[in-house]
């Protein structure tokens, strides 16, 4: 099955876009959480953040920041909510960061799933250093 958004890149699909350029393209999202809410991927087909060559992510999230900037003038709002999904929660398995316009009291609480503490200060730790345990070195 063809990908969606490289569809939508190609223009075989069409769609709302708001700003295109050589390597990414932001489009309006059909179901958004809120009016203007802003889908940006890259045109190539990568499926996570991971899989973006690193020499694109700084233009990626150079986009992202203007598209931020742009959303919340155009929609007035307070702030914005920046997302990225890989794999779980990513209804297309293309790369895609979520551009939200947010406005306190719009209904939207933190993340979408319910938030727990850790059950120690050790399992923070001991989470912390697996973590940097899977780094790689610097």
């Amino acid at each position: 099955m063809a990908c969606l958004f490289c569809e939508i890149v190609s223009g075989r699909i069409p769609a709302q876009i708001v700003w295109r350029s050589d390597d990414a393209v932001a489009f309006l999202d059909h179901r958004p959480l809120f009016p203007g809410h802003v889908l940006l991927v890259p045109v190539a087909h990568f499926e996570t953040l991971a899989d973006l060559p690193a020499a694109q992510v700084g233009s990626l999230f150079q986009a992202a920041q203007q598209l931020e900037t742009a959303v919340e003038s155009a929609l007035a709002a307070a702030g914005s909510f920046i997302a990225v999904n890989n794999r779980v929660s990513q209804s297309v398995p293309h790369l895609h960061v979520h551009i939200v316009p947010r406005n306190k009291g719009d209904g939207l609480k933190g993340f979408f799933w319910p938030r727990h503490r850790y059950d120690s200060e050790e399992q923070m730790r001991e989470t912390a250093e697996k973590i940097r345990r899977a780094l790689p070195p610097t």
